[in-house]
């Protein structure tokens, strides 16, 4: 296996960790927007499902020493009956093999910053060993989870709990490594996070800056570039009107600060720029990691 060389941003290195593909419901994805508009930008599969990309951010620091790791994908836990429904893909892609292929053991990262605890971002954090017992994947990490999002996750309401796994959760629970975060935190000097509330309470968006530039990994605030477009808000969002807020003023500082939007679920795009014109927002450019250092 090739050894994928780190890209230099400021006192960091960073990786781009692709942790596999799976499919979700285009309707679902995009909420009030009609399939004929979202189908051109992103097409769906005869049963109404597109492609989803599961796109992990490794970032070691040089003034530090620690290896963070922004989400962990949604693991391989799945019967092949849930597989089946959301189409998993570890054929394209697998986060330990693309840790590897980085040099980087599961014992070396030191800290994982959840954006979230919904499966598709947190499942890859554990496993079933060969006896059918669940493990961390990560034994050394400590966990940094949003404190309002923590009690979201651990009693949540009934619409969104289908998304809050127990054998995602308990473990990071009863590791004795848990760091709950405020909502603007500062994990060092250059790596801190914003706080978003629309998609799911306490969702943290991870923010890297050097000395003039800005990368924000955009979760599920902007899963894919189709979702720039303001009104463009997932049916899955727990309250889609502060998502609209949210967007709004994000998406200022984005054009205003130049800021990269590194993509968590979109299975073309890695990286994108923005751009307002005529009051409306939309994909200014398409980058790739590498394009950025």
């Amino acid at each position: 296996m090739n050894i994928i060389e780190p890209v230099l941003f400021g006192n960091f290195q960073l990786y781009t960790i692709e942790a596999g593909r799976f499919l979700l419901d285009g309707g679902a994805m995009f909420g009030v927007v009609p399939k004929t508009l979202w189908n051109r930008y992103i097409p769906a599969d005869d049963d109404n499902r597109i492609p989803m990309a599961m796109r992990s951010l490794l970032i070691k620091s040089n003034n530090t020493g620690k290896i963070y790791l922004i989400d962990t994908g949604s693991g391989d836990k799945f019967n092949k009956k849930m597989a089946s429904i959301y189409g998993l893909d570890y054929e394209h892609s697998h986060l330990l093999n693309s840790l590897q292929a980085t040099g980087t053991t599961p014992e070396q990262i030191t800290d994982i910053i959840f954006t979230h605890l919904h499966f598709d971002h947190c499942g890859g954090t554990t496993a079933y060993d060969s006896d059918g017992n669940l493990i961390e994947v990560f034994p050394n990490a400590n966990y940094h989870v949003n404190k309002r999002h923590w009690q979201t996750a651990t009693h949540p309401n009934e619409r969104e709990k289908a998304s809050f796994f127990a054998e995602n959760i308990e473990p990071v629970q009863n590791s004795g490594r848990l760091m709950l975060c405020e909502d603007q935190c500062v994990f060092e000097t250059g790596l801190g996070s914003i706080c978003v509330d629309g998609h799911t309470e306490g969702q943290m968006l991870p923010m890297i800056q050097s000395e003039v530039k800005t990368i924000v990994y955009a979760a599920d605030l902007i899963p894919t570039y189709a979702h720039i477009p303001l009104p463009w808000i997932m049916g899955y969002d727990m309250a889609p009107v502060q998502t609209l807020k949210e967007k709004k003023v994000f998406l200022e500082n984005v054009v205003n600060g130049n800021w990269y939007l590194f993509l968590e679920h979109d299975s073309a795009y890695e990286i994108v720029t923005v751009k307002k014109e005529n009051g409306k927002f939309s994909m200014n450019q398409s980058l790739s990691l590498t394009d950025i250092s």
